[in-house]
């Protein structure tokens, strides 16, 4: 039997992180993205999935924000958990999914 895992892998050479453009309560960065957050999420929701390059209607199967934070977070080689990205995504959904479309853009 194999013993279980006790550290994280480590980075590796050449392996470069980065940090989000903006924090999770900065929504005053970019008002357009701040008012379509505030009182459309779901279309918001939809345009980040689309920016992310996936479906606009995945938004609406549960849980894939939580996917597309982590995956934004792995793409980009911001540093985090799965833990930080599920506390953001529950709550402080909308101020998460603000910071989402603010970092794709920042990125284009």
């Amino acid at each position: 039997m194999s013993s279980p895992v006790t550290n994280q892998p480590q980075a590796m050479q050449g392996y470069t992180t980065s940090q989000w453009s903006t924090n999770v309560m900065d929504c005053f960065e970019d008002m357009g993205i701040c008012l379509c957050g505030t009182f459309v999420p779901c279309i918001l929701a939809c345009r980040v999935a689309t920016d992310y390059g996936e479906c606009c209607c995945l938004p609406l199967v549960f849980g894939t924000t939580l996917a597309m934070r982590t995956g934004i977070r792995e793409r980009y080689h911001i540093p985090g958990t799965i833990c930080n990205d599920w506390v953001c995504v529950t709550f402080c959904g909308q101020c998460t999914l603000c910071q989402m479309a603010r970092e794709l853009k920042a990125r284009k």
